[in-house]
């Protein structure tokens, strides 16, 4: 079992980076993770922001060096590639407003000191959205992106000692082309997954490459994986990380629809397992992060740190770990589960409102178990791992809920939770089974958990009738991954009956 836990500012000093997406972050040895440029509000980034593992410590360099045009290091750019190879994070093309880019520098991380390097051989074009990934600690293999006007399928091979670029020769089939992919070496196989090909359509198709690996003497060819398992949806944007035996596969964006086509943003957590090729849920223990795309996953030990990505309207600058249950991290959360922290807003009030929900929640806790005892019915409305969380602890449905609005999260006084949550329940009253974005399932789910543990605990005598479990479809579900999109309409439902009630 994993659980995820938002970080908390005592897991860390220094300066956390800014929110921001189509970004990189890569592991430099076991010492540090090097994050870099990406896209916030329509603005470019070019900053390095480091978080060094061992001091737990979040940080800025001083960056020397000089390119081209005098600059100290690359300028601001987003869906660019970076990879390290050992003290060194190389950076390749990207997205600067809608110029894409092709130059290529490094980063010494021992001295923080930036290069461009002038490569020679079949120079790649310049793109944004491509994937790539280190081939043993001296070459890196490149593959697809978009130029602007196609996408691209095509292999590139970078020697990192002659800054020789060779573009592979692949004979057979080969895959679409795509961009908005992930590239993972796996021993001597270079595996892509998804992507956005051309036309438009999002895919969820698995690729292994050979004859990446002089030594081996194999010609270069590609062959199309087709693994038993819970295989992940189709989508691009999405993190693959490499950990232990399994290759774990994070988030994206996709679209659902038919007549009508509408994004998808998923908050999945899924792996591939290299012993048993194939593809499992990973077992998580609690709510998993808002769903997003385009943000950054990296392994620290039996650790995953995920940082930012965008949702289709927001840009996250939030900080999560992916612990296993045996964790110090893990057991902060199953001992305590966090709390929203206030922000604006008086602090006095908030602290009162915040006890006085988890008094209410132990009343109502009692309440429904005395009832249980006393009609003797088995309606699991305490079972363990179901936590009914109040809506001042719901960050992501106060988060919802201030979008509605048409504000920031509570920025000013003059809209209190108790009106925002109100906003959001009628908004779902008028709202349609077809209507509902993927994204809002979470938050109604437990909002609709919240509701009935309320009406049961108000329940006082048997003459007012306590439903069987089976008048309430969902309430027994951990989260929304676990919903089916046939059960909306009946979530819709029942949701309606009891704001009715």
């Amino acid at each position: 079992m994993h659980y995820w836990v938002r970080a908390s500012s005592s897991d860390f000093g220094g300066t956390v980076p800014q929110p921001r997406s189509g970004h990189s972050a890569v592991n430099i040895g076991k010492s540090k993770v090097v994050v870099f440029g990406g896209l916030v509000d329509k603005r470019f980034l070019s900053d390095v922001v480091v978080y060094d593992i061992d001091n737990k410590l979040w940080f800025q360099p001083e960056c020397t060096g000089n390119g081209s045009n005098g600059q100290v290091g690359p300028g601001p750019r987003a869906f660019h590639i970076a990879v390290a190879i050992d003290c060194h994070m190389f950076i390749f093309g990207g997205r600067f407003g809608s110029r894409r880019l092709g130059d290529f520098w490094v980063l010494d991380t021992d001295i923080w000191q930036w290069s461009e390097l002038t490569s020679f051989g079949d120079l790649p074009s310049p793109r944004d959205f491509a994937a790539a990934s280190a081939i043993g600690n001296r070459k890196i293999v490149m593959y697809g992106g978009w130029d602007g006007k196609k996408w691209l399928s095509d292999v590139y091979v970078l020697d990192t000692i002659s800054l020789e670029w060779m573009q592979l020769p692949v004979t057979g089939s080969v895959p679409p082309p795509r961009c908005g992919h992930t590239a993972t070496m796996v021993e001597k196989r270079l595996l892509i997954y998804g992507g956005r090909g051309g036309g438009g359509p999002i895919m969820g198709d698995l690729w292994a490459l050979k004859g990446l690996i002089e030594e081996e003497n194999e010609t270069p060819g590609w062959t199309q994986l087709k693994l038993p398992g819970q295989a992940p949806s189709s989508r691009c944007g999405h993190t693959i990380t490499s950990g232990g035996h399994y290759l774990l596969l994070f988030g994206g964006h996709g679209t659902g629809g038919w007549l009508s086509r509408y994004d998808i943003y998923y908050n999945d957590t899924i792996i591939l397992d290299r012993l048993s090729a194939q593809w499992k849920r990973l077992p998580i223990g609690n709510e998993p992060p808002p769903a997003r795309a385009y943000h950054s996953m990296t392994c620290l030990g039996s650790l995953y740190l995920l940082f930012g990505g965008f949702d289709g309207k927001s840009t996250f600058g939030d900080i999560w770990w992916l612990v296993p249950e045996e964790d110090p991290i893990a057991k902060r959360y199953t001992e305590s589960p966090p709390k929203v922290l206030p922000e604006n807003k008086d602090v006095a009030m908030e602290n009162y409102n915040s006890q006085f929900a988890v008094k209410e929640s132990q009343r109502e806790s009692s309440t429904i178990v005395e009832l249980q005892k006393k009609l003797d019915i088995s309606v699991s409305l305490s079972r363990p791992g179901l936590q009914i969380m109040d809506e001042l602890e719901d960050e992501e449905f106060l988060e919802l809920a201030s979008r509605l609005m048409g504000a920031g999260v509570f920025s000013n006084g003059q809209v209190s939770r108790i009106q925002a949550t109100q906003v959001l329940r009628d908004h779902w009253k008028k709202s349609t089974p077809r209507s509902i974005p993927i994204k809002e399932l979470g938050p109604l789910l437990r909002d609709y958990q919240r509701l009935i543990a309320r009406h049961l605990a108000n329940l006082q005598s048997t003459e007012l009738g306590l439903p069987g479990k089976e008048a309430y479809t969902f309430y027994h579900l951990k989260n929304s991954s676990q919903l089916h999109m046939v059960d909306i309409p009946k979530l819709l439902e029942e949701y309606k009956k009891l704001l009715a009630d």
